[in-house]
């Protein structure tokens, strides 16, 4: 049960308590301004400063920002739905039945209760039937799940030893292949096991506990031993594992590994039993995501004791289910560590919201078909496929006008332009639930059934070919995202609202908010990852030699830029690691800022509260990026998070020309830039 910060397109981590005041006709909140903030010193505090002072972040939150606001719109009107999706009876297999059903099973807290850990016994009972490797080799295959996803670091690691990613070929986008991403860990990441600061040893030492601790209330009489047996090997596990930049770096991923090489390759694990119950047998061939990594859990599950791997798959079954599922005491234990240990957050949000947060989880296309007929009107998707267009049309006319960019590489990066899918709002066909078996009275088996179903999904789509239409995010998901081996993008209905969009408000506010999100994930096509693929979605280098050289000399200028950060006391942000965000950021506010331009059709843009257009533009943008966030949680996002804090991501305006002439920062300024040294990628 690895609790981490959402790793959104937009933001990592949503707020959830009021923050953002009623907007001005400007659409920019005025009373957040800190005018005694020179702009040019820090203009995340300059826009939101006095909004900062003042927000309280609430008790069952890490953090608090200007996402609640529609984040806290999407959660009620989640909830509506699924509390009245059993009206009227509806029928066995409807969306509405399998809400109901799975709703009110997650809200039965006294049979949960009572059921306590009985849901489970089956899962324990196999586990302790392990009587060699082979049967351990089979016992790790049956808990692979689809649970990773490397390209969009939604999940870069998953609590089962390995984790199955399903898109297509790296080189050939014709057909579905399965990934194999690392994994093995119960807490963020490897560096919470590797780090010798005082606060990840603390954490480490409480870990230990919490191990410790569930396996007790699960009635094990050596839960001590066997806890300090399960840290010792997930501390090795993590020496095995790859660090986060060299997992981004995709070039280092594909790695083609044919079924019949794994046994030489990665020996110790009995790779046909692990494959046949996986229900993988019959695939020829595995892209090995982290291949070190492969090879070094085969010589562990070979080199561990059988009862030290039992006591790890008894604990993870145990834990992946101790949030909600199986009993208060396991509930409260894991809250008191992945929340306010991991996170700093002092209370335990209303059993209701993370029920809403469950059957999202489980059932997403089911709730999302509702909540578009009810909350998405067409309007709203036309004149946001408008902006896209728009938007599209700016980076194609930027790319035309790149000095430094060679005719060869300028028709390549037009012709992947010319080809992004965009979907707004909603897919155009959705997931069927209908053969999922959803119970009122099985709140740990609709979940586990519903994570077989994923799975299943998933593995039917091998060996087929590629549906660039599909969606990776629910409608009612406050977020964005861009694949690149798709060359697509999506956009939510749920984060198509105000702030964010709003069709009354100024266009300037709605560019420097949405606008951004927009460039930011068409950028992502175009990132230090996104760069890689073409058209198509295949990784090819459609650069020249130049060209690239160029590109990554400005990466490596916003690495820098981003490396001098200092989030906490001696804890800096990662440029590198965090690198790919940081050019969508420059990138897609650059080119929402030639969009909003371009939508003035040559007129000037009036002032609005004594505001100029290019300043309704910026302020949006940075107090898009509000936010105030627990140290524990902004300890993890740095650790463990692809995006920078919403506090230095705000301060991306520096490398914007325009910036300065709406701002007038002077040089000697802590954010002034020469223009030699304003980061220019796109």
């Amino acid at each position: 049960m690895k609790s981490t910060l959402l790793a959104a397109a937009i933001a990592c981590g949503l707020a959830s308590t009021g923050a953002l005041a009623a907007a001005a006709p400007s659409g920019i909140d005025l009373k957040g301004i800190d005018k005694a903030v020179q702009p040019g010193d820090d203009f995340n505090e300059y826009a939101n400063g006095t909004w900062i002072k003042s927000a309280q972040i609430p008790a069952d939150r890490a953090s608090t920002g200007v996402f609640l606001v529609v984040f806290q719109k999407a959660e009620k009107r989640n909830a509506d739905l699924i509390k009245a999706a059993g009206e009227g009876n509806p029928a066995a297999g409807t969306n509405q039945r399998l809400i109901a059903d799975y709703y009110k099973a997650y809200m039965d807290e006294a049979a949960i209760e009572k059921a306590g850990l009985k849901p489970l016994q089956p899962a324990l009972d196999k586990i302790a039937a392990i009587k060699d490797k082979k049967d351990l080799s089979t016992a790790l295959g049956a808990q692979l799940r689809a649970d990773v996803d490397p390209i969009n670091a939604t999940h870069l690691d998953t609590e089962h030893l390995l984790g199955l990613f399903v898109a297509q070929g790296l080189e050939d986008p014709s057909k579905n292949v399965p990934y194999l991403l690392q994994g093995g860990l119960g807490m963020p990441n490897r560096d919470y096991y590797l780090k010798t600061d005082k606060d990840m040893v603390e954490a480490r030492t409480k870990y230990a506990a919490y191990v410790q601790a569930i396996l007790a209330a699960a009635g094990d009489k050596g839960a001590a031993a066997e806890a300090k047996a399960i840290v010792a090997l997930e501390t090795k596990i993590a020496q095995a594992q790859e660090s986060i930049v060299d997992s981004e770096d995709v070039h280092k991923a594909n790695n083609p590994w044919p079924r019949t090489a794994f046994a030489t390759k990665a020996p110790g694990i009995d790779w046909d039993a692990y494959f046949t119950a996986a229900g993988l047998n019959d695939q020829p061939t595995f892209v090995v995501w982290q291949p070190n990594t492969v090879t070094q859990f085969g010589a562990l599950v070979s080199s561990e004791p059988l009862d030290t791997w039992k006591a790890w798959l008894r604990f993870h079954t145990i834990n992946e289910n101790a949030s909600g599922l199986i009993g208060k005491k396991f509930d409260d234990l894991a809250f008191d560590f992945y929340s306010k240990t991991l996170t700093g957050t002092p209370k335990q949000r209303d059993r209701w919201k993370r029920g809403v947060g469950r059957v999202n989880g489980d059932l997403g296309d089911a709730v999302g078909q509702i909540y578009v007929k009810q909350y998405f009107p067409a309007s709203s998707r036309a004149e946001v496929q408008d902006m896209v267009k728009n938007i599209l049309k700016a980076f194609d006319d930027r790319v035309g006008q790149l000095e430094w960019m060679t005719p060869a590489t300028r028709e390549k990066a037009k012709a992947k332009i010319a080809t992004i899918k965009v979907g707004v709002g909603y897919p155009d066909t959705w997931r069927d639930y209908s053969k999922l078996e959803i119970k009122p009275d099985d709140a740990v088996g609709n979940h586990i059934r519903a994570e077989l179903a994923e799975y299943a999904h998933q593995k039917a789509k091998l060996g087929k070919p590629v549906d660039r239409d599909e969606w990776w995010m629910t409608p009612q998901t406050v977020n964005a995202v861009n694949l690149p081996l798709q060359n697509a993008l999506n956009f939510p209905a749920a984060i198509l609202e105000a702030p964010f969009f709003d069709p009354k408000a100024d266009p300037a506010s709605n560019y420097g908010s949405i606008g951004a999100v927009i460039g930011h994930e068409i950028s992502h096509s175009f990132d230090n990852l996104g760069a890689e693929f073409d058209a198509q979605g295949r990784l090819a280098n459609w650069w020249t030699e130049a060209d690239q050289k160029h590109f990554k000399e400005a990466g490596q200028r916003l690495v820098e830029q981003f490396n001098a950060y200092e989030a906490l006391p001696g804890l800096h942000v990662n440029g590198q690691q965090t690198l790919g965000e940081n050019i969508a950021d420059v990138s897609g506010l650059t080119i929402a800022y030639a969009a909003y331009k371009n939508s003035l059709g040559g007129k000037p843009a009036p002032v609005i509260d004594g505001l100029t257009g290019d300043q309704r533009f910026f302020l949006a943008f940075a107090q898009s990026w509000r936010e105030k966030t627990r140290d524990a949680a902004l300890r993890q996002q740095i650790v463990g998070d692809v995006h920078a804090p919403g506090t230095f991501r705000a301060q991306t305006v520096r490398n914007l020309d325009p910036w300065y002439d709406a701002f007038q920062p002077k040089p000697g300024q802590k954010l002034y830039l020469d223009p030699k040294q304003r980061v220019k990628i796109w």
